[in-house]
């Protein structure tokens, strides 16, 4: 190979990151050289900060970066592989572009709470040290120039070198050496002149260490430089080798598209993976929050009022206080909605929670920030086979009475609607049908429900269950059909044998039951009154609801 080209891996990490060890690691290969840190010199030179070693660096090693660059880093060698260690803040603006759009790179990163509690040993702490910032500023350029890094994370590589090892190297198009599994203790040929400032730790090693399993205490006065730190680090994770581990695949979404939604939380939209509300919030710490379901038709949101309504009865049955108002709820949906450019066959899960606590603990005298608001939209069709019909069976999970929560608060802690979620999914079925105390039809564990029989329309009564907007709305459509409608109590029997059944709520709108309890439905087929209200309805949704307000340039 001397003299000819050789094929340039970059790593870009940041100090504290088990970098030198990496260094170590490559350097075990036949096919490999390594360079410590070729851009140094141009860093001390254009920046002037001062190291005990800065004058012998400057004397011995090229400071004009371009001419490393072209020199050093891409010059001929004698080896396939050229490894060049760099630290991220000496990438500077001074440096030609060929330093990122020529070779393979990676990123090394580390969680900060794991570097600054021994950082102070070494260096001072800054945002810059830390050089989080830096990487993902690295991370942009490269994804910009098409050339987008592989990145690993230094905890995960000395918990499983060799898994994470094989992973990088087949991410750079490399085979992998079992060789870079251990070393030699001792200084290196190829150290940089900064070894005996930096290195001494590593020296003693011959391979990655382990983490330490009890850290010690984190200094409190870095706090904000963590909280500055986490959010590029936590950018930086989300792409990182351990989410691409073949062990631990990335799980599919049932919509692409919702990988890139914006959520509005607290006041502001936010990406979909940083869309996370607080460990305090009273939805964690009780699931003591109101939600609402919404559709989008046509550009316009359905029912939004009447949701908007139920809202607020809801939070005010629960004693919520500092509420936002109607239209500051509004203009939340219609920028969410917007920004995602969602204005058709899109649902809004609306979740307005108790806030925050100022402590964890059941008193809502600890809620002294003010209720939390989510907007969560979705690219989502109805969620059931509104043609062809659902299966249901019935729950032994009975649905709530009055006496203990009252089912008309639309409240977030559900565990009594997934208990019975819970044994239709068991079942095979599509849903669950619940029972009130006294053995009656109340509900579904996520739906209203009708039946027909010999041309009759009746539903349970709304003692047990929500009642619901869809399903007084489905009423409504009854009615102004021309068909008798009852609002009765319902045996379970009576559904078993009804000429027609469906289910309604805003997420699957008018949806079939064909199968319950492994009964037939009538011949087993969408029957004739069910077909009859799913075109009123769907006439319903296109001629009404709330316009999405747009800005006409």
């Amino acid at each position: 190979m001397d003299g000819e080209e050789v094929q340039v891996i970059h790593s870009w990490s940041a100090p504290r990151s088990l970098s030198t060890s990496l260094m170590y690691s490559f350097a075990q290969r036949d096919d490999m050289e390594v360079l410590d840190e070729p851009l140094y010199a141009n860093f001390l030179r254009v920046t002037g900060v001062e190291r005990p070693y800065r004058d012998e660096v400057l004397s011995k090693m090229e400071s004009d970066g371009n001419n490393v660059i072209k020199e050093v880093i891409f010059g001929p060698g004698k080896k396939k592989y050229r490894y060049c260690k760099h630290m991220a803040k000496q990438h500077l603006p001074n440096l030609t572009n060929d330093l990122m759009k020529k070779g393979k790179h990676f990123l090394l990163i580390r969680h900060p709470l794991n570097v600054l509690s021994s950082f102070n040993k070494v260096a001072p702490p800054s945002f810059l040290e830390l050089g989080l910032g830096n990487l993902a500023s690295i991370y942009s350029e490269l994804c910009l120039l098409g050339n987008p890094p592989a990145i690993v994370d230094a905890d995960d590589l000395q918990k499983d070198p060799q898994a994470v090892l094989s992973g990088l190297c087949q991410e750079l198009g490399i085979p992998f050496c079992a060789s870079m599994l251990e070393w030699e203790a001792g200084p290196k040929p190829f150290d940089g002149i900064w070894a005996p400032w930096w290195y001494g730790n590593v020296h003693k090693t011959t391979g990655f260490t382990k983490p330490c399993m009890h850290s010690s205490p984190f200094p409190s006065a870095q706090y904000d430089l963590l909280e500055q730190s986490l959010p590029f680090y936590n950018l930086l994770r989300q792409k990182s080798r351990s989410s691409l581990q073949p062990s631990l695949p990335l799980p599919s979404l049932p919509v692409l598209a919702n990988g890139k939604l914006l959520a509005w939380v607290g006041d502001e939209l936010l990406p979909r993976e940083s869309a996370k509300v607080s460990v305090f919030d009273s939805v964690v710490q009780g699931g003591d929050a109101v939600w609402e379901g919404l559709r989008i038709y046509n550009g316009k949101v359905f029912k939004l009022d009447e949701h908007l309504d139920r809202l607020f009865d809801s939070a005010k049955a629960l004693a919520f206080s500092n509420i936002p108002n109607r239209e500051a709820i509004k203009e939340a949906i219609f920028k969410t909605l917007i920004s995602n450019g969602m204005f058709d066959n899109a649902h809004i899960r609306l979740t307005l929670t108790r806030g925050k606590k100022v402590t964890s603990g059941m008193s809502p005298a600890f809620n002294l920030y003010g209720c939390t608001l989510i907007v969560l939209a979705e690219w989502k069709p109805p969620v059931y086979d509104n043609s062809g019909g659902i299966k249901l069976v019935t729950a032994t999970t009975r649905r709530n009475s009055p006496n203990s929560i009252d089912s008309k608060i639309h409240h977030n802690n559900l565990i009594n609607n997934i208990l019975a979620k819970v044994e239709g999914n068991l079942a095979g079925a599509d849903d669950a049908i619940m029972l009130d105390k006294d053995g009656f039809v109340s509900e579904t564990n996520a739906t209203n429900i009708f039946m027909v029989k010999k041309g009759q329309v009746s539903t349970p009564h709304a003692d047990y269950c929500l009642p619901g907007i869809t399903r007084a709305t489905v009423m409504d459509l009854v009615v102004k059909e021309n068909l008798v409608l009852h609002e009765r109590r319902i045996s379970l029997s009576e559904f078993h044998t009804a000429d027609e059944v469906w289910t309604t709520g805003t997420m699957g709108e008018l949806t079939p039951v064909v199968v319950i309890d492994g009964r037939i439905i009538g011949n087993g087929e969408v029957g004739p009154v069910t077909r009859r209200i799913q075109d009123a309805y769907r006439v319903l949704t296109a001629e009404s609801g709330v316009p999405i307000p747009m800005h006409v340039e």
